[in-house]
């Protein structure tokens, strides 16, 4: 066991850890309007001067894990018209493509306990571009790509700094910061570097009227003492000026009305910017305080500033410095090098050791507590009453309070609960006990909804995302397992028995009919279909979809699978296991022959399943898009061991009597009554004709198939939109490669054509299940018209090395998610600096959507882990 192992056995080893979200303005927690116009109450210019009720930002922040004390960096180039204290970015009405992060920073390094990071910003030496970036990106349509930072030529002439941040702990409550500054242009520049230390305010709204202080010492280092946290100091290298205000909202700025009080939240930038010495308090205390570096660095030189966060008032805090650092960065070398132990190119090395951190550095300290939020506070006056009937208003038992794995912590700074269960898969490779936690919480009692929903995310929770929580719970176990070589069963048992609720919820809820086809609406993938499937249906009626019973059936034999598991332990979960099988049945029969309704959802002429609409009239229709929809389907598969049934007698004995006595039942579903030469039995929604049906087209280069993984939505419809009449008005699904034309869920997110991650990798994990099945002998075409054939597995090792290369050097020395970005290509301070976007485009690889996507997009770390034994699961 090496170090960051052991220290992750260790209670406190997460106290501190970068939990600060990257953008809080423009959340809904900051929302207290009457309409809901999160994007508008709370801006980025807001931000500077408006204390925040529910949570922090900050520039490479680091935080406690109640977040009650915050860290991170400002600078000021002493052009700008502020300092720069958070990303910049566009809100989701400004930006042609939604809301966009305008600045180029990378996640490096870390180890999970948080024992070691490392992160980089790249600030201009020129005014940072904000009203260009506003202005074209307002003038560019939904045709044209997003502009961005390094469009507006900063970067030009390597007129920029490299800012590099990095923690090493000592302990638990002993951090020691180093910046480093690079100065990449050929000529001295002046910067301010601003090392920023604060209080989330948790004083001003009545719950906690304890004010905490901090104050300079003696000796030029800054004193804090918090009544919960306990006492801490900022030691300070170099003694520069130490700069005081309080995190108070600046009411005469914000409101235009009298303040009450003194030295605002934005008292240091506007002391910094426009030297008014009356915005600090000279006496040298307060709730925010930075350390002041003014500093001139050489043409292509460096500096490096050295801070120590502790409470341990006593120590002489730069003497070891830099040989713990040593020794951090060599454990965390020595914890990923035994991680890594099986990749042989050095460059995947890189790609996963990034992902790995990217998905660390996103974890973040979340807090919401909806009734509270609804009905204001005590200190606070009451929000406007139409809240009370809008937003999250049927969730006022949620109270979230916990450091949560995000998806984006600048465009997406609130969890979301399928985007967490994918992270919970790489993050079970460094941190299995981590993945367990979070899990769990989503079905801990303030999160989960009385009648059995999980929380979708904060701008509704009603949503309804896909119900992959029971396969990653299954899937971390099992990872878990292998690592610690024992079970944890207690964890399994526990989040199978609040799923059961959720698996309820889903069957009286979202199966309209009750004929087990379901609706879901938009399930995560906002904008693929015809309508928008959150909305009232511009024809009435309602969308039988076959993604939404797809999910259902692969929900039903996940359960089927942990309660076979746990009746290893307990026989009584043969029962559940019983009740699962047979629910997923129903559900094959149902998605075969939908009863007296005209259409099923596969159509056997085209080789793939569709939605149907269901019209008020009585009358149906298929919606003939060859989309993602009509590949979810494969992800519906289990094999059962025989070994594993025949220690099931019980349940054995029930599926003897459904094959015995419905057979029309058991004809409906791929093989479940015979074993192959293995002893494995297959359970999936597809026969074999139907699979490789589905797979003819999937691997298809005109279709679906792309260099860079599978396409949400098949290239067919490039030259063949599909179209659909009402009342004259055309509703079409075209193919989109890239960036949305569609202004649903805000315009930033695509579903029409390009890769994602997420759903890539429940494709490749199916196929490695029937090829768990079927074994070697079965193979297929891929590509098709290749006339190469391939086993199963070998299929979905093609597909894994087309995803890992979109981050990976060409032969060109180039990474497709870099497009035509030359310095990004070639530029060495780039080109090893890697993003994961939301999604890519379908056909370059280019990166498109949220840049920091590290969250589902990270699973390509675990694409990049080789398997020991492909074909054992």
């Amino acid at each position: 066991m090496n170090k960051e192992q052991e220290r992750l056995l260790t209670p406190d080893c997460k106290k501190w850890g970068s939990y600060i979200s990257d953008r809080q303005w423009g959340t809904v927690r900051e929302d207290y309007s009457a309409n809901g116009d999160a994007w508008h109450y709370t801006n980025h210019d807001i931000a500077r001067s408006k204390a925040y009720r529910w949570g922090e930002e900050g520039i490479a922040g680091i935080c406690d894990d109640q977040q009650l004390l915050c860290f991170a960096i400002a600078l000021w180039n002493k052009k700008d018209p502020i300092i720069k204290e958070r990303y910049f970015g566009l809100t989701g009405t400004e930006g042609n493509h939604g809301e966009d992060v305008k600045e180029l920073y990378y996640y490096l390094d870390a180890t999970p306990s948080h024992s070691y990071m490392k992160m980089l910003y790249k600030y201009p030496q020129a005014a940072f571009p904000y009203e260009q970036l506003i202005n074209e990106n307002k003038r560019r349509n939904k045709s044209q790509p997003e502009f961005e930072l390094i469009d507006t030529g900063v970067f030009k002439d390597d007129k920029y700094y490299d800012v590099f941040v990095e923690y090493a702990k000592v302990d638990a409550t002993d951090i020691l910061i180093k910046i480093t500054v690079h100065n990449r242009s050929n000529a001295d520049a002046d910067l301010q570097v601003l090392p920023t230390i604060w209080f989330r305010n948790t004083w001003t709204w009545g719950d906690d009227n304890a004010k905490p202080q901090m104050m300079s010492t003696n000796n030029g280092n800054i004193s804090i003492s918090h009544q919960h946290l306990g006492d801490y100091t900022l030691f300070v290298e170099g003694n520069p000026p130490i700069l005081f205000c309080n995190n108070e909202t600046n009411y005469k700025k914000v409101f235009n009305t009298a303040n009450t009080g003194t030295f605002f939240k934005d008292g240091i930038n506007d002391y910094i910017v426009h030297g008014n010495h009356e915005a600090i308090n000279i006496n040298a205390n307060g709730t925010k305080a930075a350390a002041n570096y003014d500093i001139n660095i050489k043409a292509n030189a460096s500096t490096t500033i050295k801070l120590r966060l502790s409470t341990n008032h006593a120590i002489t805090p730069f003497q070891d410095f830099d040989t713990i650092f040593a020794e951090r960065l060599n454990e965390a070398n020595v914890f990923y090098a035994d991680i890594q132990k099986h990749i042989t190119s050095e460059d995947e090395k890189l790609v996963q050791r990034q992902a790995f951190a990217g998905m660390i550095w996103s974890k973040q300290f979340y807090y919401y507590n909806v009734n509270k939020w609804l009905q204001g506070d005590s200190n606070e006056p009451k929000p406007p009453s139409e809240r009370l009937k809008g937003r999250n208003a049927s969730w006022q038992h949620l109270n979230n309070a916990d450091i949560i794995s995000m998806p984006d912590k600048w465009e997406y700074p609130w969890y979301a609960s399928w985007d967490l269960a994918f992270h919970c898969i790489p993050f079970a490779i460094i941190d299995a006990t981590f993945a367990k936690k979070q899990l769990k919480l989503l079905t801990r009692e303030w999160y989960m909804h009385p009648n059995g929903q999980l929380p979708a995310y904060e701008w509704n929770f009603s949503d309804v995302n896909p119900p992959v929580h029971a396969w990653s719970a299954f899937r971390v176990f099992k990872i878990d397992e292998a690592q610690k070589g024992k079970p944890d069963v207690a964890f399994l048992e526990s989040v199978f028995h609040k799923l059961l609720l959720n698996f309820t919820w889903w069957v009286n809820r979202k199966d309209k009919e009750g004929n087990n086809i379901f609706e879901g609406g938009f399930l995560g993938l906002d904008n693929i279909g015809v309508f928008d499937r959150s909305a009232p249906l511009p024809t009435g009626g309602y969308i039988e979809q076959a993604d939404g019973t797809s999910w259902m059936a692969m929900y039903s034999l996940n359960m089927l699978r942990i309660s076979l598991e746990l009746a290893r332990y307990n026989p009584v979960y043969q029962d559940m296991a019983t009740k699962f099988f047979e629910h997923f049945l129903y559900i094959a029969q149902a998605m075969d022959n939908m009863g007296t309704n005209a259409h099923g959802l596969w159509d056997d002429i085209d080789g793939f399943f569709y939605d149907v609409l269901q019209l008020p009239n009585g009358k149906s229709a298929p919606l003939k898009v060859r989309s993602m929809v009509g590949l979810i389907p494969l992800f519906a598969v289990e094999v059962l061991d025989h070994d594993l049934l025949a220690a099931m007698p019980d349940f054995t004995k029930r599926l003897q009597w459904l094959y015995n006595n419905k057979p029309e039942l058991a004809s409906l579903v791929s093989r479940w009554n015979v074993q192959n030469n293995d002893e494995k039995h297959l359970l999936s929604l597809l026969r074999g004709h139907r699979m490789k049906k589905i797979l003819e087209k999937m691997l298809d280069e005109s279709e679906f198939l792309s260099d860079y993984g599978i396409r949400a939505v098949s290239k067919y419809h490039d030259k063949h939109p599909y179209e659909f009449f009402v009342e004259g008005k055309r509703f079409a699904v075209n193919y989109v490669p890239g960036e949305s034309d569609s202004d649903l869920f805000g315009g930033n997110s695509n579903w029409r054509g390009p890769v994602w991650m997420p759903v890539n990798f429940l494709i490749i994990e199916s196929l490695q299940r029937f090829h768990f099945y079927y074994g070697d002998d079965f193979k297929v075409e891929c590509p098709k018209g290749s006339g190469n054939l391939l086993s199963l597995n070998e299929v979905a090792d093609e597909l894994s090395k087309r995803l890992s290369k979109l981050f990976l050097k060409d032969e060109h020395g180039n990474r497709p998610v870099y497009g035509n970005y030359e310095q990004l290509q070639k530029d060495p301070n780039f080109n090893n600096y890697i993003l994961f976007y939301e999604y890519f485009h379908g056909d370059s690889g280019r990166g498109v959507g949220a840049s920091h996507q590290t969250g589902w997009t990270g699973l390509v770390a675990r694409l990049l882990q080789p398997r020991e034994n492909p074909t054992k699961k």
